[in-house]
């Protein structure tokens, strides 16, 4: 009871944070000429917007932690050490964010930065995939394909999330749906350092939503999708890390809900994660068949074809909203016994709800279809 107080007065203080301090940094921002202004093919949107939302995100996601952060926890080891490199982690990647919003950052000092933070995540705090759980058949992982997998996971998870933030409120809505899902998912594990992480981002990304849904008053820019990326790999990485259940029950003796137990750990992360997963594959499929960098940006992305189809910025996201919703409801409910097999019926699903923008017919484009 305690735990599910903690959670809930960590998910409001971010909240509130967030939509107290926002408007005077949307002042600020204007005043000091701190926009996006619109102009290129690839903008969507027509007037200068504020690019430094995620000064606020980050600001309220560190503070409600620090303050609500469970007492009885950080006598533990090894959540301790996720604490201290998880604010570590967040600092580093909130200050390269703060720089390349508003004077750009060399693509080579990015990539020097997600490398130290890798470091710091996988190798320090200890933060990586140990298991595959069953999917191909492979079970527990060497050290050094641990390593090497998480690294790999990591930078994935935080370019898909830099990648999304398109359209105004895409990357904040995706962000509160899938740490939510995580919450929920802790909270039933009885893991409550790891739920109220996942809360309080949620509650940050609701109040941002606030002034990022459409028409959108400020952008969360790298500052915020960096760090939000960050946080999302950690959450990910620790529900596939979630001990083994003993007569479906906890080694804390929590039971836990049999259709979120039987549920392939891997699989579950990635069906929440679906929508930037399948939107990066797809945007880095095709510019690597054009011959182009993976980083370039363009008009490929899932929510670019939903605009062309007509409709508007609000009803695009609501599709996405819940596009990412059903994938995961269905994989809980179907939920294959075979981990390979869950897999595949979780990439069938994701990949077939995907196609079909594609499979209709565009309207006619003007000026006005991308404001």
């Amino acid at each position: 009871m305690v735990g599910d107080k903690i959670l809930l007065l960590g998910f409001i203080t971010s909240f509130l944070v967030v939509l107290l301090a926002t408007p005077s940094l949307i002042k600020v921002a204007k005043l000091k000429h701190l926009v996006d202004e619109p102009g290129e093919d690839r903008k969507l949107h027509s007037r200068s917007v504020p690019t430094i939302g995620g000064i606020i995100i980050f600001g309220a996601i560190v503070f409600s932690y620090s303050l609500w952060f469970p007492e009885e926890y950080i006598h533990i080891e090894d959540m301790l050490s996720n604490f201290k490199h998880l604010i570590a982690i967040l600092i580093l990647l909130f200050f390269v964010g703060v720089k390349d919003d508003i004077i750009g950052t060399a693509p080579i000092k990015k990539l020097g930065t997600h490398m130290i933070v890798g470091f710091i995540m996988v190798i320090m705090a200890d933060i990586r995939i140990e298991s595959m759980h069953g999917i191909f058949g492979l079970t527990s992982l060497e050290t050094w394909q641990s390593y090497l997998l998480s690294l790999f996971v990591y930078i994935v998870i935080v370019n898909a999330f830099n990648l999304i933030d398109g359209i105004d409120g895409l990357a904040g809505g995706i962000g509160f749906i899938i740490s939510g899902f995580f919450g929920i998912v802790f909270l039933f594990w009885g893991n409550i350092p790891l739920a109220l992480l996942a809360f309080v981002l949620c509650g940050a990304l609701f109040g941002f939503l606030v002034f990022n849904f459409s028409p959108a008053r400020i952008f969360m820019g790298d500052s915020g999708s960096l760090v939000v990326g960050a946080i999302i790999c950690v959450l990910a990485i620790s529900v596939i890390n979630l001990p083994e259940l003993i007569n479906g029950k906890t080694l804390t003796n929590i039971v836990v809900p049999n259709w979120l137990a039987s549920v392939n750990k891997p699989v579950l992360v990635m069906s929440i994660l679906v929508y930037p997963l399948i939107d990066t594959i797809r945007v880095f499929t095709i510019r690597a068949i054009k011959g182009t960098s993976p980083f370039l940006a363009d008009r490929n992305h899932i929510h670019h074809r939903l605009i062309l189809l007509g409709l508007n910025h609000a009803k695009t996201v609501l599709i996405l909203y819940l596009y990412n919703i059903i994938v995961v409801l269905s994989i809980v409910f179907i939920n294959p016994k075979d981990p390979t097999l869950s897999l595949i019926a979780a990439v069938s699903i994701a990949f077939t709800l995907m196609a079909i923008p594609f499979l209709l017919k565009v309207k006619k484009v003007d000026n006005q279809t991308y404001k």
